[in-house]
């Protein structure tokens, strides 16, 4: 008989500690003394969301994504806590659709809350105001006066939000608090019950910004700013598996470029750009040119920490991890 099929041989494999989401988590609402809204768009930053939000349920008071699809997918995984959309529905039949699965949608505009009314559902929403990063949000003056026509309408506005566009900057970080303040403060004339979320993870650890909840991603999954001092572990380590062990080079190349020198020996892993990761050097679509010894079979770790790799190819955490999370096989371990 053959063996089982191993799809992450032909694959990087993505091995991701629940246990260590958890305790990040715990490390946050430590630190946060609030209740948690936990960031679970693009799957999780490569993480896998559902398992996220499974792992997180009893840490988390609220989820966010990134669309209603992805929102709607939490839901048929069985996570039945309050689910946030952070970007606006686009067409009436995405807001029909969150309202059939419970999803908050996110008003983000007067053009966004006109889609919804049109939609004519009974929707609930947090409302998103511009303090100063100018991708979405009412301005700051305009809070009081979208909760009104959202509550003629019948929508339901539970929640208010920002977001910092350069938190470890004092007086920047400032200056958009006080206008949070004033967008809340007239947003609470209208629904007194609002409930407000401002700092992400840069804004958690670079002070208290006296809103109601925080709204986490980056650090759920190891990770902060060079100024932050929570202690955090990364959830994710690669791993790819050499597909051509050692070999002598023949001629003068070492994938698509001219060898910088004569190796004595090269082999293969099965990863490349078509994975997630960076073009360069020996990389190419699907396989890696390394110096060196290697074992047909042999699996090998390729990062740990996303920090390394993405300070080695000038890229962001969040790339990092999003881009070789999706492109690999997910082996979850507690």
């Amino acid at each position: 008989m053959p063996s089982a099929y191993d799809e992450s041989m032909q694959s990087t494999e993505a091995e991701i500690s629940l246990s260590g989401i958890a305790r990040n988590a715990e490390e946050v609402c430590r630190a946060a003394g609030r209740p948690l809204i936990a960031v679970v768009k693009d799957d999780g930053y490569g993480h896998g969301a559902a398992r996220v939000a499974h792992t997180l349920s009893s840490l988390a008071a609220m989820f966010a994504v990134a669309t209603v699809e992805e929102g709607a997918r939490l839901r048929v995984s069985g996570v039945d806590v309050p689910i946030l959309v952070l970007t606006p529905a686009l067409t009436a039949d995405e807001a029909v659709r969150a309202v059939r699965y419970g999803l908050l949608l996110s008003l983000s505009s007067a053009d966004a809350l006109d889609l919804v009314i049109r939609a004519g559902v009974p929707a609930e929403a947090h409302l998103a105001v511009n303090t100063g990063m100018n991708r979405y949000g009412f301005p700051p003056q305009g809070a009081g006066a979208a909760c009104l026509a959202a509550k003629r309408a019948g929508i339901r506005v539970t929640g208010i939000y920002s977001h910092l566009y350069l938190p470890e900057d004092g007086a920047a970080r400032a200056e958009q608090l006080a206008l949070f303040a004033r967008a809340c403060a007239q947003a609470r004339e209208v629904f007194p019950q609002i409930t407000s979320h401002f700092s992400a993870t840069g804004g958690l650890v670079a002070g208290e910004d006296g809103a109601d909840m925080v709204r986490v991603g980056l650090a759920l999954y190891g990770y902060q700013p060079s100024y932050g001092t929570l202690s955090l572990s990364p959830a994710m380590r690669v791993y790819a598996t050499v597909s051509q062990g050692s070999l002598t080079p023949v001629g003068g190349g070492a994938g698509y470029r001219r060898a910088e020198r004569a190796y004595p020996s090269l082999h293969t892993l099965r990863y490349g750009y078509g994975d997630g990761f960076v073009r360069t050097g020996g990389v190419c679509m699907d396989a890696c040119i390394e110096e060196g010894e290697g074992r047909f079979g042999e699996r090998r770790l390729l990062f740990s920490d996303a920090r390394v790799y993405a300070e080695r190819h000038g890229l962001s955490v969040y790339e990092v991890l999003v881009r070789t999370g999706r492109g690999a096989v997910r082996r979850y371990i507690p």
